[in-house]
């Protein structure tokens, strides 16, 4: 299940953005899906692992409205571009998500990455810049 093409990253965005904010399913699980087990993820100059992944995961879904989340086409991932090359990956997309208070938080978001020989992510660089937030 590792990203090999344009459309594998374009899934990935969606299906991993989702499942981290609105499933039942373990956090790890998600994680060992699309990350090695001793990747990086930096976002915002903040290096995050795997452990302090997973502990971020409980408060978004806490915070994020589900039914919105799955449901309202204001919420998700919007793919502006995206690129594979080689063991090289690019995206520049927007992340709009419907919080259970009503407001909506939404992010600009540049992203580049390496991957692992199986095509799970060994690092992930990433800016973001906060949209101004909508009722």
């Amino acid at each position: 299940m590792g990203i090999e093409s344009e459309r594998d990253l374009a899934d990935f965005l969606i299906a991993y953005t989702r499942d981290m904010a609105v499933s039942d399913e373990e956090p790890g699980a998600i994680l060992d899906r699309y990350f090695v087990p001793d990747f990086e993820y930096c976002n915002d100059g903040l290096v995050i692992d795997r452990q302090r992944m997973i502990d971020h995961v409980r408060p978004v879904r806490r915070n994020v409205d589900r039914e919105a989340t799955t449901a309202d086409d204001r919420s998700g991932v919007e793919i502006h571009e995206v690129l594979v090359s080689g063991d090289r990956i690019a995206a520049r997309w927007t992340l709009r998500t419907r919080l259970r208070r009503g407001k909506t938080f939404a992010a600009e978001i540049y992203m580049f990455g390496r991957l692992a020989p199986d095509g799970r992510i060994r690092r992930i660089d990433q800016i973001s810049r906060q949209l101004e937030e909508t009722r």
